[in-house]
């Protein structure tokens, strides 16, 4: 991915200065996410504010984050989405591929606002979110304190629960294995890294319930199906508060970002473009991190939110500082064919 800003891309056709100087003549516009409480907040914090300024309606659609997806609709010419939510890596082969707009200057939307890598050429950041582990306290004799205690059978007996794919389950299974958090990926490019991930996750294979869906670790943890499983924080924040006792292990966590992106070939180019620089000014990513616990990427935001809900973020100093970013660049090398290897030796 070129390594450019906003602010100096080349405007190609049909995204011109022309164009964003003109109000957006969409009556509606598909925006997609990939749903759930994710989807509920966004429509409180983004899609119902900008309705209400823009006298635009938003259709509100929902994927599981495949870009497979985009890349069919763009490759058939059947473009149905404007705005999608895509993930860090996906957003950069997603625009090298052209399956993504390539943004112009937007008012409002300065790189140095925003957070190291928010901003790329095809995508602005929306927030930073994270995986970890937690579990029910009823489920165990102690409390779990990383990744390794989720292998730990003798200790920790019964099901547990890992996110069904390669990405994270692959590196939460070599810090389970004893690999520091900042070799993990160096590791994971080595020759017997990968296998030595499938090695790690062979041990425990029979007591594993892969989740699909976010939710679905959850009500598991609820419905005591398993004693402990990767989830995402914010999910688990909210369970929390909902009134179950759900603790987090932040140790090891797994932290990324999403993206907006327009998918190459939409109709309404212009509204997606006036929809993405209102979803990431401050006022509105500080609706949608209160409710969804997620990092913002805008940095004026924090300073808009009490500190006593941000301790609950992936951004929050105590929780990075024992967080492993996601290296996209790695996924983005050797992601199908990882995926594709999981998925087989998961059907097996």
């Amino acid at each position: 991915m070129l390594k450019t800003t906003l602010g100096a891309l080349i405007l190609t056709p049909p995204l011109t200065l022309a164009l964003l100087c003109h109000a957006a003549q969409a009556e509606t516009l598909t925006v997609v996410s990939v749903g759930g409480l994710n989807k509920q907040a966004q429509q409180q914090a983004f899609y119902r504010p900008f309705e209400q300024q823009h006298s635009m309606t938003i259709r509100a659609g929902e994927y599981n984050g495949e870009i497979g997806m985009i890349k069919a609709m763009v490759e058939t010419g059947s473009v149905g989405w404007d705005v999608v939510e895509v993930d860090h890596a996906d957003i950069q082969r997603g625009c090298d591929e052209g399956l993504f707009e390539r943004l112009p200057a937007m008012p409002d939307v300065a790189q140095n606002d925003f957070i190291e890598g928010a901003l790329s050429e095809c995508g602005v950041g929306i927030f930073i979110w994270s995986t970890a582990l937690a579990y029910n306290p009823k489920a165990v004799a102690k409390a779990p304190t990383g990744w390794a205690d989720l292998w730990d059978l003798k200790t920790f007996p019964g099901k547990r629960a890992l996110h069904k794919g390669a990405k994270l389950t692959l590196e939460i299974a070599l810090m389970a294995d004893g690999v520091p958090r900042d070799q993990v990926y160096t590791v994971l490019r080595e020759a017997d890294g990968v296998d030595r991930a499938f090695r790690k996750l062979e041990q425990i294979k029979q007591q594993i319930q892969w989740w699909e869906s976010g939710a679905q670790p959850l009500q598991w943890l609820a419905a005591g199906d398993v004693a402990m499983t990767s989830v995402y924080t914010a999910r688990a924040v909210s369970a929390q508060q909902a009134g179950y006792d759900f603790p987090l292990v932040w140790d090891g966590n797994l932290y990324d970002m999403d993206s907006w992106g327009i998918v190459k070939g939409s109709p309404n180019v212009p509204a997606a473009l006036q929809f993405i620089a209102f979803a990431s000014q401050p006022a509105q990513q500080k609706q949608f991190a209160e409710i969804m616990h997620n990092g913002p990427t805008h940095k004026q935001t924090l300073a808009l939110i009490a500190p006593e809900t941000q301790r609950n973020f992936p951004t929050a100093p105590q929780n990075l500082a024992l967080a492993l970013k996601v290296d996209s660049d790695f996924w983005i090398e050797h992601g199908q064919e990882l995926e594709e290897r999981f998925n087989a030796w998961a059907a097996r």
